[in-house]
C-alpha cells in the first residue's frame, strides 16, 4: 500500500499569488477559498494575515509534482 503521508507544500501555479492557500486546504483538506477568507479576516481584523502568509510563503516547500 502506498504512504499516504501529508506534505505541507506550496502550489504556485494553481494557487491565486504563491500557492500558500492552496497547499494549506490540500494539507486540511479544506477549500483553498475557505484559506484565504482566513488570511483576510487575518489581516483586517487583527492586522497579522499579511506577515502570515509571507511566512507561510517563505518556509513553505515547493511542491515537486503539482498534481
Amino acid at each position: 500500500m502506498k504512504d499516504m503521508q501529508k506534505k505541507l507544500e506550496r502550489f504556485p501555479s494553481k494557487g491565486k499569488i504563491a500557492g500558500v492557500c492552496h497547499g494549506l486546504g490540500e494539507y486540511f483538506g479544506v477549500d483553498p477559498v475557505v484559506m484565504r477568507i482566513v488570511f483576510l479576516l487575518l489581516f483586517f481584523v487583527w492586522g497579522g494575515g499579511l506577515l502570515g502568509y509571507l511566512i507561510c510563503w517563505a518556509i513553505m516547500p515547493k511542491a515537486e509534482s503539482e498534481s
